[in-house]
């Protein structure tokens, strides 16, 4: 087979899948493992772009072979390979694809796996295309009814939400894990996100927001009654009597420590801005306005 020099494997299954007129068909069942080799090849000289060519092309006649699974694994090794690289768009095109190869194959847990590990090379670099990944990833175990198998990925989206300061989209989504824990029957999971959700909106200082989380979220037999609840409602009974030093307390208190680190920074900092600000706009919005024809 060429003997084991990754380039002359590449000029002979280029070859082989090159069609002219010699060739009106492309041989993969052979070209196949040459790349298979020459990629192993590059990669162990550190040739990191040919190998990821390499990789490429042994993913694309496996799946020319109708091989989805051993497609998808090379798909990741070229993927891996361009994190190395750098080329952060190729990283989330082909982790993408892996995700697609595998989902192929029927396997759910796999294909959110290629998504999440793509959103994890991306973190820093294209923060919101990782959201985007993860938030995939996401939605493939729910469809396949392992929300459970979803909770950390719900967290990482969160995080990134939160340094990018998106406040809102990272309520949503603790939201979002609170509801998956709801469907897996892991109450304290679902009561953590619920009050993490409220702490959110209230950093974010929205207290409007923060009492509607809340008010949505009692009305789930899990969330009322539980310690995470008694916390929300007293955090938020603080805040509408605009008192300081109560709110520092409640954020110190044990189920605050019991949450996310993430979500226990916030509580850490509050309260945030102006409290006679908030207590301004809810009286405001508490007044009836006046009706001109009512001169009772």
């Amino acid at each position: 087979m060429a003997g084991s020099d990754p380039e002359k494997l590449i000029l002979k299954a280029d070859k082989l899948t090159t069609l002219g007129f010699t060739r009106w068909k492309a041989d993969w069942r052979k070209a196949t493992p040459m790349y298979e080799q020459a990629a192993l090849g590059f990669r162990n000289a550190k040739n990191h772009e040919k190998a990821k060519l390499a990789f490429e092309k042994a993913s694309q006649g496996q799946e020319m072979l109708s091989s989805p699974w051993d497609a998808a694994k090379h798909m990741e090794s070229a993927a891996a390979l361009a994190k190395v690289i750098g080329n952060w768009r190729e990283v989330a095109d082909f982790y993408r694809k892996a995700s697609e190869l595998y989902n192929e194959c029927g396997r759910s847990q796999p294909a959110s796996d290629a998504l999440a590990r793509g959103a994890r090379a991306l973190e820093e670099t294209l923060p919101g295309e990782a959201i985007q990944l993860y938030t995939d990833a996401c939605t493939i175990l729910e469809e396949d009814g392992k929300e459970q198998m979803a909770f950390d990925l719900y967290r990482a989206i969160t995080i990134i939400n939160i340094k990018l300061q998106k406040y809102d989209a990272a309520a949503s989504f603790l939201l979002r894990l609170g509801l998956a824990a709801d469907k897996s029957n892991a109450r304290h999971s679902q009561c953590k996100a619920y009050l993490g959700a409220v702490v959110v909106y209230l950093y974010a200082h929205d207290l409007k927001q923060a009492e509607k989380c809340f008010n949505d979220c009692s009305q789930t037999d899990a969330f009322m009654g539980s310690d995470q609840y008694r916390c929300a409602s007293k955090l938020l009974a603080a805040y509408s009597e605009g008192d300081a030093e109560e709110i520092k307390r409640i954020s110190q208190s044990s189920t605050i420590s019991h949450l996310d680190t993430m979500v226990i920074r916030l509580a850490r900092q509050l309260p945030t801005g102006d409290l006679s600000s908030l207590k301004t706009t809810a009286a405001e919005e508490d007044e009836e306005p006046l009706d001109e024809n009512d001169l009772t």
